[in-house]
């Protein structure tokens, strides 16, 4: 995890999906901000009002998106839009 960029850990919970806790998805926070983890990969962050998208891994699997969505709260389309327009910043988040 990219400490630098993310901050210091804080406490690690289970991504809290539609229907409970969610296996091997898991949200971080930091001392500034959340980290959303699918298994062992960082995939995407709302660090100090900013949102980050690991350039690698932000698309990784139909069942990580399905996750990242509901993180971001938004559909892949309107992530995709906002990777393009510059919204969201793509970076190594790993």
């Amino acid at each position: 995890m990219n400490t630098v960029l993310l901050g210091n850990f804080k406490s690690v919970d289970q991504f809290d999906g539609r229907n409970g806790a969610v296996k091997n998805q898991f949200i971080i926070q930091t001392d500034k901000g959340l980290v959303f983890q699918s298994y062992n990969t960082v995939i995407a962050a709302k660090i100090e009002g900013k949102r980050y998208l690991d350039t690698k891994n932000w698309d990784y699997s139909t069942t990580t998106g399905k996750y990242r969505n509901q993180f971001l709260n938004e559909t892949k389309k309107e992530t995709e839009k906002k990777i393009k327009s510059g919204e969201y910043i793509m970076t190594d988040l790993n």
